[in-house]
């Protein structure tokens, strides 16, 4: 009898991640838009950005800017 139930919740994991997908890709479009580029140029803004987010703290601390992630604990 599982079995028979099995298919109807398959579609529901589909579905969240064509919608996560669908936020990424709508997210790489806005990026290309505001900062005039293309998606491939937003592609290599990001991968970079993650290269770097080791040193991206650090040097935040120096500047004073904020840094790339914040943790907030409570």
């Amino acid at each position: 009898m599982a079995g028979v139930y099995e298919p109807l919740f398959r579609p529901k994991k589909a579905a969240v991640f064509d919608r996560k997908a669908m936020e990424l890709e709508a997210a790489r479009e806005i990026l290309a838009e505001v900062f005039g580029i293309g998606l491939s140029e937003v592609d290599e803004m990001i991968s970079s950005r993650f290269q770097a987010g080791g040193n991206g703290r650090r040097k935040s601390e120096e500047d004073g800017l904020w840094p790339q992630e914040l943790w907030v604990e409570g």
